[in-house]
This record gives structure tokens, C-alpha cells and sequence, in this order.
């Protein structure tokens, strides 16, 4: 019964084990940030005044795993699109005001 209770509390502390465990990013996909306020990939982008700077832009297409991006322009819906490369392929990449990004 001790064993029980010692194991099911080392359980909760590591978040459910196997259960509470995240799958990987598959290789061909981007990682995600996991919350829509600090942006995520695959959000529908919405139109809205934008004030990410290109230079911003490129940092946070970087840290979802996005490299080589180019051709950065804001459309006039406030949504930045542009190309980067991904697994070795070049995708198409956009981002709203919220920070969400898509990518095809």
C-alpha cells in the first residue's frame, strides 16, 4: 500500500507518466509553442493591425523551427507572408497580428 501511494504521488509530480507524456513533432511538420497568446502553427490567421517588425517576424519564425526565410512582405490585412524552409523543403509561411503562424 506504501509503494502505491509513493508511486502514485512520484505519478502526479511528472505529469501522468506515459499518459501525461507529449508526442514529438513529426520531422516534416513545425514544432508548436502550444498556446495561441505566444502564437502557434497551423492557427487560421486573422486580419488586424500588425506591428510585429520584419526582424521580429524572422525571430519567431525561427524559433518554431522555420529557417532560410525570405520574401517577407505584410499584405494589407496585417498578415506577413513569405517562404522558409522546413525538413529540408520550402513551405509557404504567413503571421497575424496574434503571432499565430501557418505554413503550406
Amino acid at each position: 500500500m506504501r509503494t502505491s501511494l509513493l508511486l502514485a504521488a512520484l505519478l502526479s509530480l511528472t505529469g501522468g507518466g506515459i499518459a501525461g507524456a507529449q508526442a514529438p513533432a513529426a520531422p516534416d511538420r513545425p514544432a508548436t509553442t502550444g498556446t495561441a497568446a505566444h502564437g502557434a502553427v497551423g492557427e487560421k490567421l486573422e486580419p488586424g493591425a500588425n506591428s510585429f517588425t520584419e526582424t521580429q517576424v524572422k525571430e519567431r519564425f525561427a524559433k518554431m523551427g522555420f529557417g532560410e526565410v525570405k520574401d517577407l512582405k505584410k499584405d494589407d490585412q496585417g498578415i506577413w507572408h513569405g517562404k522558409a524552409t522546413h525538413a529540408g523543403k520550402e513551405v509557404s509561411i504567413g503571421m497575424d497580428f496574434k503571432g499565430n503562424v501557418a505554413a503550406q
